[in-house]
This record gives structure tokens, C-alpha cells and sequence, in this order.
């Protein structure tokens, strides 16, 4: 009974921390599918990113519905012990964690605290699309003199890559 009863009020005053934490609202640009969308956020001591529901659909088409969190036919369902991880409710506004939404379905991200920019990248499926088709995706890099050059410029040629990484 005792162990129940810490629990229960080490999980009151960690709500009551993360509703005093996201009190305030800031302007941040949010990139999802290369889209920039600046809309105002709550960030949580985990560096957690909340938006409410409109501004959800406004930066990344996706819902929450009953079935999940959804845009057009995709849709993924929210773990029911941890719908509190994702949907909160602060007076009439709800609000919902893209940061967990990104680790649920493995979309990388990346987010710059000084410039106020949150970048969704390309989920682990849309990443290895180009897989299926043995394909390699377009990029485009300068030469020696500067000059641009693509990958699609040299379709149907072939072509040698050498890449170096420091680690």
C-alpha cells in the first residue's frame, strides 16, 4: 500500500511539473515533409515539442481520431497506456506531443533551441523507398570550381561515388 501510494504521488507531482512547465507558448518553425510551418509550441524539460490540435494539422496533415493519429489513409494507433504521452488538455486547449509522435513511428529529428526550428526527417519507410526501385535518391554537390552538379545529370550513365566520413 505504501509503494502504491508514493507512486501515485510521485506521478501527481510529475503531472503538476510538465502542466507548469508548458505554460508558456513560443513561436517555432516546425519542417515536416520539407514544408516550414511556424506555429506556437510548448517545450518540456525533455525538450518535447507540444502544439495544439489545429496547429498539428496546419504544420503536418495529421488528425487525431479515435483510430489514431491520421493523415488521409495513414494512420497510427496511440498506445492506450500512453495517450497521456501524447494528448494533453490545458483549460479548452489541447494540446499534442510531436516529439513522441516522431520516436513512435521512428522519424528522425532534429531541433535548433537558437533559431527556434523543429525538423521532422523522412519516417525509416519513406527513407528506403527508393529500395524498391534500386534507385539511388538526387542530390546535388559542387565540383572543384564550383559548379552544380546533380545526380539526375548523370541518369542512365554510369557513375562512381567515394564518400569519406572523419569518425
Amino acid at each position: 500500500m505504501r509503494k502504491l501510494i508514493l507512486f501515485s504521488l510521485a506521478w501527481l507531482l510529475g503531472l503538476l511539473a510538465s502542466y507548469r512547465v508548458l505554460a508558456e507558448t513560443k513561436p517555432m518553425t516546425i519542417i515536416f515533409d520539407e514544408k516550414p510551418t511556424t506555429v506556437n509550441v510548448m517545450i518540456s524539460p525533455t525538450k518535447d515539442v507540444w502544439v495544439t490540435m489545429k496547429d498539428l494539422t496546419l504544420a503536418t496533415r495529421y488528425v487525431v481520431k479515435p483510430q489514431g493519429i491520421c493523415r488521409d489513409e495513414l494512420c497510427f494507433p496511440i498506445p492506450k497506456n500512453r495517450k497521456t504521452q501524447f494528448v494533453m488538455k490545458q483549460g479548452k486547449t489541447e494540446w499534442f506531443n510531436v516529439s513522441e509522435f516522431a520516436r513512435l513511428v521512428k522519424q528522425p529529428v532534429a531541433f535548433d533551441e537558437k533559431h527556434s526550428v523543429y525538423y521532422f526527417g523522412p519516417r525509416p519507410d519513406a527513407q528506403n523507398a527508393h529500395l524498391e526501385s534500386l534507385e539511388a535518391p538526387n542530390f546535388t554537390l559542387p565540383d572543384l570550381n564550383g559548379k552544380k552538379h546533380s545526380l539526375t545529370d548523370f541518369r542512365g550513365k554510369k557513375v562512381m561515388l567515394i564518400t569519406w566520413a572523419s569518425w
